[in-house]
């Protein structure tokens, strides 16, 4: 049993993907294994029923824990912020309890100049990013002024170092950054922990673009300067363990930079 056990995480965008070798395969499936791994009871969204059920059937085969998959996608013109209070209710009724709340979903139309990008691709990153960290935020805080309990938000380095054709994910992860800051300085009052990872992972998406594309992949994906790639459970998935520690409390408010493995705080 783990120090988790009887906890209970929300981790956005946490469908199951794996590479080749059998890993994790994104980060959000990442960091699910790695909870699944601490005993705790687990809620995974998205909008791929088929991927979110596979992480069920897995996670509670492999760890034996529960895991709660609800199928919700924050988009322009829908009800965002009932979406958002429905997964939390979920897993109160399911739980008891939200001790941990994990923004890790995004999308976006990447390798668009900023010149080209139409109002609905940007709309995908904002609302699919940005506007659902809010809307979660918002929903979970409640549950988590009584766990006392943290957030983990995701940003990328694409906003700290301006990609090229990044411009909706950089702006939406940028607002991420600043929203967790915010959130951090308001919610220390109520022991929440807020934090926010910039991460650099190898993922099955990045796997499958180095098959299809190679010359592309070498001019546009380089390596971090230890390297390698983050790996999404082993590096990424366990800072985000460490984060719910009762002993981490002292770090709200940081932004964790993760290249290689190599955790970095400016």
């Amino acid at each position: 049993m783990g120090f988790l056990t009887g906890k209970t995480v929300i981790i956005t965008g946490g469908g199951r993907a794996v590479l080749e070798s059998g890993k994790a395969g994104s980060i959000g499936y990442g960091i699910a294994t790695a909870y699944a791994k601490e005993g705790a009871n687990i809620v995974i969204t998205g909008r791929n029923v088929k991927k979110l059920e596979d992480a069920k059937e897995e996670l509670e085969r492999l760890y034996g824990v529960k895991v709660l998959p609800v199928q919700a996608d924050i988009s322009a013109g829908s009800d965002n912020a009932a979406i958002a209070a429905s997964v939390a209710e979920k897993a109160i009724a399911e739980f008891g309890s939200i001790d941990v709340l994990i923004n890790n979903a995004q999308a976006s139309a990447s390798g668009v100049t900023l010149a080209n990008h139409t109002t609905e691709q940007f709309d995908l990153a904002i609302y699919s990013g940005l506007y659902a960290a809010f809307y979660y935020m918002q929903a979970c805080y409640p549950h988590l002024v009584e766990s006392k309990g943290t957030v983990i938000n995701f940003a990328s380095g694409a906003g700290l170092f301006g990609n090229f054709g990044q411009c909706a994910y950089a702006a939406a992860k940028e607002g991420i950054r600043g929203l967790t800051r915010v959130a951090a300085t308001e919610w220390s009052k109520d022991g929440i922990n807020v934090n926010v990872i910039c991460p650099l992972a190898w993922t099955a998406q990045l796997e499958n673009f180095q098959k299809a594309y190679p010359d592309a992949f070498e001019k546009n994906v380089h390596t971090p300067p230890m390297g390698f790639f983050g790996d999404p459970e082993e590096h990424i998935g366990r800072v985000c363990v460490q984060l719910a520690h009762p002993d981490f409390k002292y770090m709200t408010g940081e932004t964790i930079t993760l290249e290689g493995g190599l955790g970095m705080r400016p």
